[in-house]
């Protein structure tokens, strides 16, 4: 499995006006009046978003006050009201989750795993990797992003009701605790069983001292030239403390004068977090900086010193859950005064009164933010442990199935006899998808090639494919979105590199990301006509990710589809308007307004007496208007399955409201990507329709993002969607189950406590089965 990971900031800056308005304390105080003044307007109205700006012409400035009031007009721009009409004004005011706390509880799933002791060891070794790079993220984008709102008068999002201040105090308390654990886990847990296969991480008072002495050749060579000790004192004020940096915290006393002094002492962030002793024994990289601290303060006493670690909000990010054109323009002026406020304060649990008070005070961070933990801090690290060359530790390795596509025959024949439904890992994403568009830059007979690129490696077989096709003279055209989180300099080179071979580049929408996930290919056939081949997929063309993150995709040469397609590319290319679609949901236009027509329609079954069935399989579950028909369907008594990776506000289970509802998730080796939608039995007394593609339910994805769902009309590609779903939802699988209280309970244990089935491993073995039959 694999979570993306925070991306480290970038470099050190200067300390700058945070104290004058970055409080938490302040922020707490003033939290109410702000919530109050950012509630959700029941029938706010705006243009629809998308729409380009004209050349030149930007906002005119607004005072405080007027960027509170817009931002509250626009956030719900482009989205029915939540309130949904007179059957939903009956639904209870705390039918939502807190997002906050449902990102928290998926970070526990995650944390749960690197506690099983039946997961392979250094599998347990990366989730406590995973878990600690996602809640790294977790502070920067949405603990950051919610005081950073408050600070400034932005209205905070709260479908819950509750008020600002106490969310934020209870997703810090649970993130402590979440710390905390994970922290034991480590130590009590992970440290002990590691030392038991021959693989110890020690400190440095555990090292012989041979190793001592050989880490201290290693330190003078290789840690102390690139170390900047830094002391405060009346003409060197308190250093910046960039986000995500490891640091020591030091007290020197001047034997002359008996005079202390606080300093602090960067890690370098680019060597090894653990540095190797010897073969598979490994000391934290601050430990052997701590223990040379004499050589960096020649001719003072080292008195303390203890490691910290602080979590600002991320460097330019913008949290796309607000409105972005309104918040851009906000965060270039927060930019200028440097209000990087620091939202957690991470110490060893040893850090004495003295030296806590002192950071706590320099760095303006409240007292609820600073989280005492059982070193070593900074546990992402870990993920180089796991990454060790010891098969026997980790999951059995296996080899994708290449048989979706027939290996003799051309990929163009297959596609016109019949769609492809492929489902990675299991199946080669190199063997299909990869092949599409390495196939088709190769034809002589191709014509044109079209292209999204959210993110892809940087050796992706199909970025050189497109180059090599458009040097040979095809049309190239390649949508890159310059924004996607953690990518934006990648891409940014990509999309050079792409122009400079002759393919043309769109950047997408003003306003707008672009997140599909879709190839067209244009071939003439030998009669001369020209036939269109499409790929619409769940996940990104990244041939690594391919290989870690579950998703379906559907390859197909369908005359409709390749009609959709090319309207949709035209779209974003140039200033089609189009919005309707034969075989297709495009955000941020019908997404959610499909998916509650079909969800609406299943309701009127139900009381009209006929089969009715919903069954979803997506990343979260946020959107309160789609929230409220799944309750309004509920009620009228249709089945609904539910499989969510991550967030979910909705409440299953409740009398009333929700009875019919359930909800799962599953959490394992590959990271559960794909986005279905399931609606009818499909049989002859419950047809219904079944879509795959790129949208989750969240406001961004259907207001902000250009997304795709396209209908799967195979009917035995639309019964595989359907049994995936239920094979997740079955009593015998190892799944998390949501209750109406919100948290998730592991059900992965039989009766008799046999483990139960577990999904990614038997589809890998079913994939094998039917290779070997193939």
């Amino acid at each position: 499995m694999s979570v993306d990971q925070a991306s480290p900031p970038r470099g050190d800056g200067k300390k700058g006006a945070g104290k004058t308005t970055g409080r938490l304390q302040e922020v707490s105080s003033r939290v109410p009046q702000v919530a109050a003044d950012g509630q959700r307007p029941a029938d706010g109205q705006r243009p629809a978003d998308g729409q380009r700006p004209a050349d030149g012409q930007r906002p005119a400035p607004a005072g405080a006050a007027e960027l509170v009031r817009a931002n509250g007009a626009r956030r719900d721009a482009g989205r029915p009201a939540v309130s949904g009409g007179p059957a939903s004004a009956e639904l209870p005011p705390d039918r939502y989750l807190d997002r906050e706390e449902s990102w928290l509880h998926f970070s526990e799933r995650v944390l749960e795993l690197a506690e099983d002791a039946d997961v392979p060891l250094l599998e347990r070794v990366r989730f406590a990797s995973i878990f600690a790079g996602a809640l790294d993220e977790f502070f920067m984008v949405r603990v950051a992003g919610r005081i950073r709102r408050m600070a400034t008068g932005l209205p905070v999002e709260n479908a819950t009701g509750r008020p600002a201040r106490e969310i934020l105090e209870r997703t810090l308390e649970m993130a402590r605790k979440l710390s905390a654990r994970h922290a034991r886990c480590f130590t009590d847990s992970l440290v002990p069983a590691l030392g038991h296969e021959g693989i110890e991480i020690l400190r440095w008072k555990e090292l012989v001292p041979d190793e001592q002495e050989s880490l201290q050749g290693l330190f003078r060579e290789r840690i102390y030239p690139v170390l900047t000790p830094l002391a405060v004192d009346p003409a060197h004020p308190f250093p910046f403390i960039s986000g995500l940096s490891l640091s020591l915290a030091v007290t020197i006393a001047d034997p002359k004068t008996g005079a202390t002094i606080f300093a602090r002492v960067k890690v370098p962030p680019l060597l090894p977090r653990f540095m190797s002793v010897s073969p598979n024994r490994y000391v934290p990289i601050e430990d052997v900086i701590a223990a040379h601290l004499g050589e960096l303060f020649v001719g003072l006493d080292v008195i303390e010193h203890f490691a910290f670690r602080v979590t600002r909000i991320r460097d330019l990010e913008i949290d796309e859950d607000v409105t972005e054109n309104l918040l851009q323009s906000l965060e270039r002026e927060l930019m200028r005064t440097r209000f990087e406020p620091a939202v957690r304060l991470e110490v060893e649990e040893s850090i004495s009164a003295d030296v806590l008070n002192r950071l706590v005070t320099e760095l303006d961070v409240h007292p609820r933010a600073v989280y005492r933990l059982t070193g070593p801090l900074d546990l992402s690290g870990l993920s180089a442990i796991a990454d060790l060359d010891m098969r026997q530790l980790k999951y059995p390795a296996f080899v994708p199935a290449e048989t979706a596509l027939p290996q003799d025959t051309s990929v163009f024949a297959t596609l016109a006899d019949h769609d492809v439904l492929v489902h990675h890992p299991y199946d080669s994403f190199t063997a299909s998808v990869q092949r599409l568009v390495v196939s088709a830059a190769a034809d002589p007979r191709v014509l044109a090639i079209k292209h999204t690129l959210y993110r892809t490696s940087g050796d992706s077989e199909i970025v050189d494919a497109l180059i090599d096709a458009a040097e040979a003279g095809k049309q190239v055209v390649v949508v890159v979105e310059i924004k996607a989180r953690g990518d934006e300099r990648a891409n940014i080179a990509w999309a050079r590199k792409l122009e400079q071979a002759g393919c043309h580049v769109v950047y997408g929408f003003v306003g707008l990301k672009t997140h599909c996930k879709m190839v067209l290919v244009v071939r003439e056939d030998s009669d001369g006509s020209l036939r269109r081949y499409c790929h619409i997929g769940t996940g990104n063309y990244h041939p690594k990710t391919a290989r870690l993150y579950e998703d379906y995709g559907l390859l197909t040469a369908d005359k409709t589809v390749g009609e959709d397609v090319t309207d949709l590319f035209n779209h974003l290319t140039g200033y089609s308007r189009k919005s309707d679609y034969r075989r297709l949901l495009v955000a941020p236009e019908r997404v959610r307004a499909g998916l509650v027509e079909q969800i609406d329609e299943q309701a009127e079954r139900a009381r009209a007496g006929l089969p009715a069935r919903i069954q979803m399989k997506c990343n979260a579950i946020i959107d309160e208007p789609t929230i409220d028909s799944l309750y309004r369907a509920s009620r009228a008594g249709v089945p609904i399955d539910l499989w969510v990776r991550g967030i979910c506000a909705l409440r299953p289970g409740v009398p009333g409201m929700s009875e019919t509802i359930r909800v799962r998730s599953i959490v394992g080796r590959f990271l559960e990507h794909s986005r279905i939608y399931a609606f009818g039995r499909g049989n002859r007394n419950s047809p219904g329709e079944a879509w795959i593609g790129s949208a989750d339910l969240m406001h961004r994805n259907l207001d902000r993002r250009v997304e795709l769902l396209v209908r799967v009309t195979d009917p035995a590609q639309q019964a595989e969607l359907r049994s995936l779903i239920d094979l997740a939802m079955d009593a015998g699988t190892s799944s998390w189950w949501l209750g109406p209280d919100g948290l998730w309970t592991r059900h992965h244990l039989g009766d008799n406590g046999s483990p139960l089935r577990d999904l990614q491993s038997h589809l890998i073995r079913l994939r094998q089965v039917r290779a070997a039959d193939g």
